[in-house]
């Protein structure tokens, strides 16, 4: 059974609860003030997006930008480790990209401490961001190609930096395609983040674990994330930990971030309960 995440890459039980901050239709006040009071509830991760436009609601509406919001992050808390969820591996290049994920992973630390990153990346999907930018859309497989390439140049320049990273920063690998993404998960992630129902899940486990086999690798190494949805923490989390999940995700957006915080709140509750 896939393991939980406390020092990633060890077969540990610990459930942790992450929020992601969508960064769209609020003020970055409004979204500065939610991050504090999340640290101060107890969260044990905070997530933004990679994206420059709004997923929902008004298509044109307010939005900001994730990486420069990671390193404000890195500043403002001292607890709560922090990523996107996930980063397009398109709109960087890689050694770019490596080098500013070492730099918010120093910006967090706090003297001695360790920093609090994790690398959060995937193949990237919206098209309009793509469009609007500059970038090439390509396809699903050419852009989860892309990815392949990029994960061993990330590492590379990993161990190339001065400094280098303060920790061997944990990697998070958002999709679920069956063929490229679970092998690149199999291959690089600390963190799988499937985007997938309970019994969908279940399924492509199974297949990861075979990804692990042919790559070398024990399955249990890799922690499995998943959202609650709009589904209540204690309806649906029994069942996910059941499979092996250890980081769950709710999920906030604007203009009103009061009902999600509640939620939060439920998902603390269901974890101290465990």
């Amino acid at each position: 059974m896939l393991g939980g995440a406390s020092g990633y890459g060890r077969k540990v039980t610990q459930v942790r609860i992450g929020v992601q901050i969508a960064p769209q239709h609020a003020s970055y006040q409004q979204i500065r003030d939610t991050v504090v009071e999340l640290e101060q509830l107890g969260v044990d991760v905070l997530f933004n997006w990679d994206h420059f436009y709004p997923l929902s609601g008004e298509p044109d509406g307010l939005h900001f930008e994730g990486w420069t919001m990671l390193a404000a992050w890195a500043e403002q808390t001292s607890r709560v480790e922090f990523g996107c969820l996930v980063t397009c591996n398109s709109y960087r290049n890689a050694d770019l990209l490596a080098d500013m994920a070492r730099t918010v992973d120093h910006i967090s630390a706090r003297g001695t401490d360790a920093g609090r990153l994790i690398f959060g990346i995937g193949s990237g999907w919206f098209q309009r961001d793509y469009d609007e930018y500059g970038y090439e859309f390509g396809t699903p497989g050419t852009r989860l190609d892309a990815l392949a390439e990029a994960m061993p140049r990330i590492e590379a320049r990993w161990s190339k930096l001065n400094p280098a990273p303060t920790r061997k920063i944990p990697v998070l690998i958002g999709g679920g395609g069956e063929k490229k993404t679970l092998r690149i998960v199999a291959q690089h992630a600390d963190i799988w983040h499937s985007f997938s129902d309970l019994e969908t899940l279940r399924r492509k486990k199974a297949i990861l674990a075979q990804h692990c086999e042919t790559v070398g690798r024990d399955v249990s190494e890799i922690t499995l994330s998943a959202a609650f949805g709009q589904a209540a923490p204690a309806e649906v989390g029994d069942a996910l930990v059941e499979e092996g999940v250890r980081l769950f995700t709710v999920g906030i957006t604007g203009p009103d971030h009061k009902a999600g915080v509640e939620q939060v709140k439920a998902a603390l509750a269901w974890r101290d309960s465990l």
